[in-house]
């Protein structure tokens, strides 16, 4: 319970307070044409699917244009997207998935729901 409610805290205090930045970050993203969020389903506890935010890094339609592991050099992630990969600020929005309670701020990386079928016990 302690862990949940540092996790609304800090997301809220952490939307809040980036605010004006997230703003500014979305207007670069939506200069490069396209959405500004990408949302990708990722397995969370127990396996629940769920939708994580991130700033979109790639140009539209990747994921029909190439494999789903980028590497930096890839030619769909978009001339911001390189300096918010760069610096992870594409990730800021997932501050949203942790006020949902889909992620929390410590604690494992959610992955693809795939990758997770892949796991063994002990992982």
């Amino acid at each position: 319970m302690l862990k949940r409610t540092m996790d609304i805290v800090l997301s809220v205090l952490a939307l809040i307070g980036l605010s004006p930045f997230l703003i500014g970050i979305a207007i670069l993203v939506k200069r490069d044409g396209g959405p500004i969020f990408y949302s990708g389903e990722r397995a969370g506890l127990h396996e629940k699917p769920f939708r994580m935010h991130k700033f979109r890094s790639m140009v539209v339609n990747a994921a029909a244009l190439g494999p789903t592991s980028t590497a930096s050099d890839d030619p769909r992630i978009t001339r911001v997207g390189h300096f918010l990969r760069k610096t992870k600020l594409d990730e800021l929005p997932q501050f949203y998935n942790v006020l949902k309670g889909d992620m929390s701020i410590v604690g494992p990386r959610p992955q693809i729901g795939w990758a997770v079928a892949e796991y063994d016990e002990e992982e």
